[in-house]
């Protein structure tokens, strides 16, 4: 008997057509590309021609074998291509971010800027070589205060949390079991803001009675007496940076009372005062550059001007007069490094205060040694101002611009806060306009230019923290929402809602956030 051949397959059917045809693969271009550094403009390497195609992972190996560097050490790097003036649209980000391939981010971008016949100039910026996770979920949820939270803060290692509140009391909470460690009793006011000393042996806080207090963050004890002075509330804090003082760092305390305090910890008795604000000074920050590297404070007012004193004696430096509105928040490209002196990534700690002063100054020397100590203020006037007062960490009295380097505007209403990136490479300021808007502080071409507008609150934005690596920023908002954007992209990475009425306060460290409002709860999340 003869052998049956099977049936031939019938045809797949796909609503009664037939399956069409693949595509051929479409052959990719070839495009000319010429590598920058991001912070100077300098080109890496000579121009090269690479397919459009090639993954964002190809071109960070292909710019770390480019570089002449000797090091073995591999560098993380972003790309972005900054869009011709005749191509922005208002409000629009001003770059394109490659995070896939040249042709799908530039080629084949809306604006059309850009052709497969022009060079095309990548800009490659440096990034850490740690990646902070975001956080997507929320780990605790910390009840014990009983009215809102007003300011919370990671201590420099990360590993303990005071939050103050208007119910008189700044607690301490244990982040490795997530539960209260002590409440810390004495002030009889609400508690405005509270500030760690970099090396984490003591917190400072300052409240609505005036006083000023300090803690011991093991014990949860007051290390002594209150130390009196303010006629008015106190509003902001600042501690000596390390690498100037390792062992008996000095406070700085503003006051609605228009005068600034500076205190000596180790006896908590005045120093000096500085009085030449005319009204509330709403913040104060210690700078780790100014005459002959012994530190400034820079202090913000309600009387419209931003003042610049020697931290050695308190010597009036420069009065800065351009804002047309009450000046209420400042921010320094060296905040971070400034607030958490010799800790690092590695979780080193130093064994003496010697090594911690060296680590702190060699961490502070390698930021400004690639842009001097930049200041930006922002204003109920809607606009912020970009200053760099010292050339060098060295500089001569004069030796800065008292003149803005530029006027940073955009919002709609007015600034409430303003951050800069632990790299100092970005800022951010958030308004009661709902959003938030990012600056490129590189000193690449122009600095302080714009870059993107976040948008996704639907209420004043309060609160801006970054996270360790520059890679995010997280936002509390009027709207009950903590929300992380993801630089790539300028969208939201992680939206955090939990909160129950307004966000007034959020802190960011290694890959936990924190926040807290008018909900009397403290909420950590985690990724």
């Amino acid at each position: 008997m003869a052998t049956l051949l099977p049936p031939p397959k019938r045809p797949k059917l796909y609503h009664g057509v037939t399956k069409p045809e693949p595509e051929p693969l479409k052959a990719s271009p070839n495009v000319v590309v010429q590598f920058v550094n991001e912070h100077d403009g300098t080109p890496i390497a000579p121009a090269v021609n690479l397919p459009a195609n090639i993954a964002r992972e190809g071109l960070e190996v292909l710019v770390n074998q480019l570089r002449t560097k000797d090091d073995d050490e591999h560098v993380p790097f972003s790309f972005h291509v900054a869009l011709p003036e005749e191509a922005m649209k208002p409000n629009a980000p001003t770059r394109i971010v490659i995070s896939k391939s040249i042709e799908v981010d530039v080629l084949a971008h809306a604006s059309h800027a850009f052709s497969e016949e022009d060079v095309l100039v990548v800009r490659c910026a440096p990034q850490s070589v740690f990646k902070v996770r975001p956080a997507t979920r929320c780990s605790a949820t910390l009840s014990g205060h009983s009215s809102p939270i007003l300011c919370a803060s990671f201590s420099p290692t990360g590993n303990l949390l005071a939050t103050g509140s208007g119910d008189t009391h700044v607690r301490l909470w244990d982040l490795y079991t997530e539960t209260p460690s002590h409440t810390l009793t004495g002030h009889t006011g609400w508690v405005l803001c509270v500030e760690w000393d970099p090396l984490e042996r003591k917190l400072a806080s300052g409240g609505h009675d005036g006083l000023v207090r300090l803690w011991d963050p093991k014990t949860g004890k007051p290390l002594g007496d209150a130390m009196k002075g303010h006629s008015k509330w106190v509003t902001s804090l600042a501690w000596e940076p390390v690498h100037l003082n390792p062992s008996t760092p000095r406070l700085a305390s503003s006051s609605k009372d228009g005068t600034v305090r500076v205190w000596s910890t180790a006896t908590r008795k005045l120093e000096y005062t500085l009085g030449g604000h005319t009204a509330s000074v709403n913040v104060v920050k210690w700078g780790g550059g100014g005459l002959d590297g012994h530190g400034v404070l820079y202090t913000a007012s309600s009387d419209r001007t931003v003042r610049v004193w020697d931290a050695r004696g308190g010597k009036q430096l420069h009065i800065l007069k351009d804002h047309a509105h009450w000046v209420t928040t400042l921010a320094l490209n060296t905040d971070f490094v400034l607030r958490t002196g010799p800790f690092d990534h590695t979780g080193k700690r130093p064994s003496s205060d010697e090594e911690a002063q060296a680590l702190a100054l060699k961490r502070y020397t390698a930021l400004v040694s690639r842009t001097p100590e930049l200041l930006i203020s922002g204003s109920d006037d809607h606009t912020l101002f970009l200053w760099s007062l010292f050339a060098s960490s060295n500089a001569e009295p004069g030796g800065g611009k008292t003149k803005p380097l530029t006027r940073l505007t955009g919002h709609q209403r007015q600034v409430s806060h303003v951050a800069f990136s632990p790299d100092g490479r970005w800022a951010a300021s958030a308004g009661w306009d709902s959003a938030v808007r990012l600056w490129d502080c590189s000193g690449a071409g122009q600095l302080g230019k714009f870059v993107a507008t976040l948008r996704g609150h639907v209420g004043p934005v309060y609160r801006l923290a970054w996270s360790a690596d520059s890679r995010m920023l997280v936002s509390a908002s009027k709207d009950a929402t903590v929300k992380i954007w993801d630089l790539k992209t300028y969208k939201i990475k992680s939206d955090l809602p939990g909160h129950t009425d307004e966000v007034y306060c959020v802190d960011f460290v290694a890959d936990k956030v924190v926040s807290g409002g008018r909900d009397r709860t403290v909420k950590i999340w985690k990724n």
